[in-house]
């Protein structure tokens, strides 16, 4: 694809240089029907009478459908697994609505994209089936309120996925027209992907600290005298965790890259089940985790000594 990120003229050493020449910028957007509509000024007048209240500081609106309906459901899912699908396959970058996927990935990303659109294409037909049905309930409703001109004829087209790649690297004919401000961009780029590479270990850093905490609480804590009672996902999530840290970390970070060991050997292939019925073995592996968190918090204090360093070179 051209929209890959391209090694700059020359390239910056050190772990936001390897992110900046082994990654891709990505964006994900969505084109969403609106389910809310403000209410019009004379109906906000109408309700702020009721409250003896002046309208201006009044802020009212209605729900157009029944958000809770199966088949709306159905669509926001998508939405939902798609935005989760974008999020564990890259890195954050520090640019509103633009993360870092790996350049190797790109065909599947795309290709996995272009089935969550098969998946909302089908399930928008569906809802759009049940659209009149949805708007003779929202009548029955809203009463007063409700306005046929609120509802487009068909929801068909109105719910849309997106993605692009768009370039974060300075323009090439920039270059030509002004060096210095070529330069100036350049020096800007390169402090955004070592910010990047900041927020990747931050990242890693919190989202493993969340999952040791709830382990944790869940093998120590008691119900009426009872150990508390875990899902399986309690562990699974630290599988999908030491994945997704394998094939996206750029080991810049060698204290987090030995935490994360630490938690990879105390989980150690253990099973849900064995926990639920190996006290000692719960006993044990909440030691262990005892001993990750500890150094989690360590990692957490030290790190904005370390952005400080990074950022002082």
């Amino acid at each position: 694809m051209t929209t890959m990120l391209e090694d700059p003229p020359t390239q910056a050493p050190g772990h936001g240089g390897r992110l900046r020449s082994e990654m891709a910028a990505m964006r994900l957007s969505f084109t969403w029907f609106g389910t809310r509509k403000a209410l019009s000024s004379e109906q906000k007048t109408q309700a702020a009478n009721t409250f003896h209240a002046e309208s201006k500081y009044l802020s009212a609106g209605k729900k157009l459908i029944d958000t809770s309906d199966p088949s709306f459901r159905a669509v926001t899912s998508v939405k939902t697994q798609a935005t989760s699908y974008f999020k564990g396959v890259s890195l954050p970058y520090p640019e509103p609505g633009i993360r870092l996927v790996p350049q190797n990935t790109l065909d599947d990303i795309d290709a996995k994209m272009r089935g969550f659109t098969e998946e909302l294409i089908d399930a928008v037909r569906e809802l759009d089936s049940r659209f009149d049905d949805l708007k003779h309930e929202a009548r029955q409703r809203l009463g007063d309120l409700y306005n046929d001109a609120d509802y487009p004829p068909s929801l068909e087209g109105l719910f849309e996925i997106s993605w692009d790649f768009p370039s974060v690297e300075p323009p090439e004919y920039l270059r030509r027209l002004n060096p210095k401000l070529y330069e100036a961009e350049c020096d800007r780029v390169k402090a955004r992907f070592d910010e990047a590479v900041s927020l990747a270990e931050a990242a890693f850093t919190e989202e493993l600290g969340k999952l040791v905490e709830h382990l944790s609480e869940r093998l120590t804590g008691a119900d009426d005298g009872k150990p508390k009672v875990f899902r399986d996902s309690a562990i699974e999530n630290f599988t999908e965790f030491f994945d997704r840290f394998q094939r996206l970390n750029i080991r810049s970070n060698q204290d987090l890259d030995e935490v994360v060991e630490s938690a990879k050997s105390v989980l150690g292939g253990v099973r849900p089940q064995q926990l639920r019925d190996n006290d000692a073995l719960r006993s044990q592996m909440a030691s262990g985790l005892s001993s990750v968190r500890a150094s989690l918090d360590g990692l957490m204090v030290d790190r904005p000594r370390r952005n400080i360093l990074r950022r002082s070179k």
